[in-house]
């Protein structure tokens, strides 16, 4: 490679976090895996990997539309870069990315189709470029109500109607069910989930919430009140813990953020019991979803290179350039094929400075994720 006619790997690498050395090596790595990648596989389509197998099968490869909101939301007409959902899928398409996770449904007002493509003509013209890309949607970052009422019930059925015709397996939110740590808290937003969890099974979808480290920390549930009347202690239950033990298995899910749920190992290791005692209990990410793999279709495959300086511990990279060991995970998850992980990377645009970056780092990170082996 004639790097002085080429300089846009090396800006790349800065973007990556990596010298010029580890960067050669990232990639001269990821070529040869898509070598041994590029010949096929025995059996059928589908069919389990051998132990030296692929993790991630091209099928399930998928990205969250929140990693290149920068290109879906730039103006097509000023941009020589890719802009626009129309435009932005068929990059991902050429790159090898299948499956699609939205956030939300507005793109520029210039892009083809207008801003708003949360309505029925819209889901319909999208669905019209996913499958001319030959990509399948499995998911929206959307907003699931946090009451029951008839004008709740009436815009969630709505969205079901759009997931539905984007032709998607789950529908869901990037939020959450609360950010409390008191137990009744939790209790209330059970009893919703529960009830929309069943309305999205009547539409043929799974409900899904997508969860932060804070969710994964101790519910505050026991010991002494305080001036509020609050619990100020804790019986050691996380809080997920408590939400999946008390929603329907059948019809309330999680995407787990593979990077959020480091972090909550890293920061939430030590509660206050009920006696006022310190307990060490380091969180296992692998563990909760390997105990009921089917509340987890859907992953979010964030890397993150650590950093002790940083209060989470990591910080976000792009997927190969991190320290989270991706393989040992999917490796202790379930049957290969059962998640359906999708990458985010949410410092990914690069703003004026860098417009294509996060598109450059899509493919960066895809070579990795294709190159996973277990």
């Amino acid at each position: 490679m004639n790097t002085e006619s080429n300089p846009a790997p090396f800006a790349l690498a800065k973007a990556l976090g990596l010298n010029r050395r580890q960067f050669f090596a990232a990639t001269t790595g990821m070529a040869a895996a898509a070598a041994v990648a590029s010949v096929p596989l025995a059996g059928a389509a589908g069919a389990a990997p051998g132990p030296n197998g692929v993790l991630i099968p091209a099928a399930k490869r998928g990205i969250i539309l929140y990693t290149v909101r920068d290109a879906i939301s730039r103006d097509p007409a000023s941009s020589p870069f890719a802009s626009g959902f129309k435009e932005v899928l068929t990059e991902l398409s050429n790159i090898g990315y299948r499956q699609i996770e939205f956030a939300g449904y507005r793109q520029h007002a210039n892009a083809e189709g207008g801003a708003d493509l949360n309505t029925v003509a819209g889901a319909t013209l999208l669905r019209s470029w996913l499958d001319a890309n030959g990509l399948e949607a499995e998911g929206n970052h959307g907003s699931i109500p946090s009451t029951v009422t008839d004008a709740t019930i009436s815009s969630f059925d709505t969205a079901c109607e759009i997931a539905n015709i984007l032709g998607m397996g789950h529908i869901g939110t990037g939020n959450d069910p609360t950010r409390s740590a008191y137990l009744a808290d939790w209790q209330a937003a059970a009893t919703v989930w529960n009830f929309f969890g069943e309305r999205a099974a009547s539409h043929g979808l799974k409900l899904y919430t997508h969860n932060h480290d804070i969710a994964y920390s101790f519910l505050l549930d026991s010991g002494p009140a305080d001036a509020l009347g609050n619990p100020t202690r804790s019986s050691g239950i996380r809080r997920l813990e408590w939400f999946l033990e008390n929603t329907d298995p059948q019809n309330v899910y999680l995407e787990m953020d593979i990077f959020w749920a480091h972090v909550a190992q890293y920061k939430h290791h030590t509660y206050t019991a009920a006696d006022g005692s310190s307990v060490r209990s380091v969180f296992d990410p692998a563990a909760l979803v390997a105990a009921q793999t089917k509340r987890f279709p859907l992953f979010h495959a964030k890397d993150g290179k650590k950093n002790a300086a940083s209060a989470n511990g990591y910080d976000i990279v792009a997927f190969g350039a991190g320290d989270i060991d991706y393989s040992t995970f999917l490796g202790r998850v379930g049957s290969r094929g059962s998640h359906n992980p999708m990458w985010e990377q949410d410092t990914a645009p690069g703003g004026a400075l860098a417009p294509a970056q996060s598109l450059e780092l899509a493919k960066f990170s895809y070579d990795n994720l294709a190159a996973l082996r277990g």
